[in-house]
């Protein structure tokens, strides 16, 4: 009795590869080469993620019965950051990223950079500043600096900015 109990226990849980990977279904290979189909993927609320093929998943068989499986959670050694204490980052395979450091919010990417909405507002306490391509501006409370082409940055002219 006790080792039947034990021999499904051990069936509850596996750990596995990715194969096929859909919007809700993902097929793994678990152990040495056994081939589960149709398992159920789960992915919190708000949060919607396709990893690539052959990341690992974490899978879960209710009552240890491995016909219908549940994957709680995929992640990918592959593509890992490293992080500092208390740090989180959004990342993929690409180096895109949002990186939520310890002393500011750095997003990175190669590609486009496209923000949609009705309304933007941008509100700095002590400085903004921008530069495209060597030529840019720079607001703080002295008032604006501009440049071109790495030409020296003229002097600062009062601003009134209005308030957001």
């Amino acid at each position: 009795m006790i080792n039947q109990i034990w021999n499904r226990l051990q069936l509850v849980i596996a750990q596995a590869t990715g194969v096929i990977i859909t919007t809700h279904k993902v097929q793994v290979k678990a152990l040495d080469a056994e081939v589960l189909d149709n398992i159920d993927r789960i992915q919190p609320y708000g949060f919607s993620y396709h990893p690539k093929s052959g990341c690992q998943a974490f899978i879960v068989f209710p009552s240890g019965d491995r016909t219908h499986g549940l994957c709680l959670v995929q992640g990918d050694k592959r593509y890992t950051l490293t992080l500092e204490d208390g740090e989180v980052a959004l990342h993929d395979d690409q180096g895109q990223k949002v990186h939520i450091k310890r002393d500011r919010i750095l997003i990175e990417t190669s590609k486009t950079f496209e923000v949609r909405a009705d309304k933007i507002k941008l509100h700095a306490d002590s400085e903004y500043k921008f530069d495209v391509n060597g030529q840019g501006q720079k607001w703080d409370g002295l008032g604006v600096e501009t440049w071109q082409d790495n030409d020296q940055p003229r002097p600062h002219h009062n601003h009134q900015p209005p308030e957001i």
